[in-house]
């Protein structure tokens, strides 16, 4: 027993752990070829980067790593950049639901997909605001892509931009009818950010149509949704912008400048010239018409009186220092001339910065329609003025001191004469001008009046009471 060698039971040795296959998406792949492809078009002008970049889309080995697809989505954007360069419009608009990019969106995920859609959407708005059919179809056919693909989000995201680019065609109907139905979808599924945007797109298309209450109706709408989320900056401006807009409208200036300065200022912060400049516009547009109204001594019945003080209009402070030097141009020369021919009350200076700055003065919705009414206040004004010394005037020589056309002045003087502005007549046998004077008030007539109104209130009741005696008797 003792000689015997214990016998030791010798364990397996220990399984070594299963090989797992090697997913080749998890490997970093080799994409330096297309890293280079895309680095080589710097130099290169936009025709000859669009089928570089086609390529590497469509290139055949169809890798969709992280690496790949991160040099993909780069040129998707620089392929969109490259075609607005080139005013390829029609590419640009079946870039995204056409055969070049179908590979790409097949196999990343849909977050990446809405991401890329958005973000392309975007450029293209700001590399061609001018093309509004093209960012039109561009939308639509996203749409249609979308609708197929069961994309809700998207489809709603994209449908906001439609009615955005529909109000800047001046197509309102359209766009209405398509806020309405996106509008139904969004209260179902609460989404504060969208609506927020839908419905300051829906108060824009209302002040389009000039229905001012249902215009403030929704930016409340929109002001609530807001109030309740994060919103960005640029989004915060535009809300602000329309409700100073609003505000114009109904002649509210200073609450409107106090609206349109914090617009700016936030624009003005995020660098953003192109939206800044017409804030800045429509906060001296606010400066002269406040000061005209104060000058002529504008009442809420539309009466104006002669006495006027220059300094009103005087918008000099607005565009000196960093301010003016910044944003110098010829659209606040061009306010600033109006601003200067306000302050003489000066018609034939005003008709001339019109003529002079068409662009700058008649393409904004706003600024157009506040300057017509500006200019009536002018041509008033300055009518009262030449009348006021004669009780009989003849209609030739206040065309020739206003320096008008004879049917403008005759036609100005009935419409000033229907509205209550002066009391007279036109003499058109004689073409003359017979102004007479005010007359006071008759009190003994008005409290006449007065007292036979309430003696017919007594008179009725009196009888309504007999009335009721009688049927109680019989």
């Amino acid at each position: 027993m003792a000689g015997e060698k214990m016998e030791v039971d010798t364990l397996p040795a220990a399984a070594a752990p299963p090989v797992e296959p090697v997913n080749p998406e998890d490997e970093e792949e080799d994409c330096s070829d297309l890293a280079t492809l895309l680095d080589s078009i710097n130099d290169k002008s936009a025709a000859e980067k669009i089928p570089i970049l086609s390529s590497v889309l469509n290139e055949p080995a169809n890798r969709y790593g992280p690496t790949a697809s991160a040099l993909k989505e780069r040129a998707v954007y620089a392929l969109a950049r490259a075609y607005c360069e080139d005013n390829h419009h029609d590419e640009v608009v079946t870039l995204l639901t056409g055969t070049t990019c179908a590979p790409f969106f097949a196999n990343v995920t849909k977050a990446k997909t809405a991401k890329v859609v958005r973000a392309v959407l975007d450029a293209v708005c700001a590399l061609a605001p001018a093309e509004l059919d093209m960012q039109s179809q561009i939308c639509r056919n996203i749409i249609t892509w979308c609708q197929s693909e069961k994309r809700t989000f998207l489809r709603q995201r994209v449908e906001a931009k439609l009615a955005s680019v529909l109000f800047q065609q001046d197509k309102y109907g359209e766009a209405l009818t398509l806020v309405d139905g996106l509008l139904v979808e969004l209260k179902k599924l609460d989404d504060k950010q969208l609506l927020v945007e839908v419905h300051l797109v829906e108060s824009k298309i209302h002040h389009g149509l000039r229905g001012m209450a249902k215009s403030k109706a929704a930016l409340t709408a929109s002001r609530t949704s807001a109030n309740a989320i994060y919103v960005a900056p640029a989004l915060q401006s535009q809300i602000d912008l329309m409700s100073g807009v609003l505000h114009c409208e109904e002649g509210d200036y200073d609450t409107a400048h106090s609206y349109f300065l914090e617009a700016f200022e936030q624009l003005d912060q995020l660098d953003d010239r192109a939206k800044a400049v017409p804030c800045l516009k429509y906060m001296m547009l606010c400066k002269i018409l406040d000061g005209l109204s104060k000058a002529l001594g504008l009442s809420a019945a539309g009466n104006m009186g002669i006495r006027s003080d220059r300094n009103d209009s005087d918008i000099s402070g607005m565009i000196t220092g960093k301010r003016g030097v910044k944003y110098a141009g010829s659209d606040v020369e061009a306010m600033s001339a109006i601003a200067a021919a306000a302050s003489k009350r000066s018609l034939k200076e005003y008709e001339a910065t019109i003529a002079k700055y068409p662009h700058e003065l008649q393409d904004d919705l706003l600024i157009k329609h506040h300057l017509n009414t500006l200019q009536e206040q002018l041509l008033e004004s300055n009518l009262i003025r030449i009348i006021e010394p004669y009780s009989c005037v003849e209609i030739d020589h206040v065309a020739e001191l206003i320096e008008m056309a004879l049917p403008v002045v005759e036609k100005k003087l009935s419409q000033m004469i229907l509205d209550g502005k002066f009391n007279g007549i036109l003499d058109q046998g004689k073409g003359q001008l017979i102004v007479y004077e005010d007359a006071d008030a008759d009190k003994a007539m008005e409290k006449g009046l007065k007292v036979i109104e309430n003696m017919d209130k007594v008179v009725t009741s009196l009888f309504s009471r007999s009335q009721n005696l009688r049927s109680m008797m019989v």
